[in-house]
């Protein structure tokens, strides 16, 4: 699916700042940034990727902070039936 198919069926961007400790030093607090299209409320890529960060990845995680932004939605869409040209 494109992204503007994407942004018309309801995602928005979404942008979480995560953070982690790493696992020889559990003291000391790391920082990941991660960014996809995701539908809001419930946002099921996010929790799929921090999912996949818990069963796979060593750093256990300390705190995620996230923001969502719908960039277009279907009813700001408008089809325009006509071309013009300029010379």
């Amino acid at each position: 699916m494109s992204e503007m198919e994407m942004m018309l069926k309801g995602y928005g961007l979404t942008t979480a700042q995560i953070f982690y400790r790493l696992p020889d030093h559990p003291a000391l607090l790391q920082s990941y940034v991660w960014q996809n299209y995701d539908l809001a409320p419930d946002f099921p890529e996010m929790n799929g990727f921090l999912k996949f960060w818990q069963e796979k990845l060593d750093g256990p995680l300390h705190s995620v902070r996230y923001v969502h932004r719908k960039l277009i939605s279907a009813s700001e869409w408008r089809a325009v039936k006509g071309e013009i040209i300029l010379h």
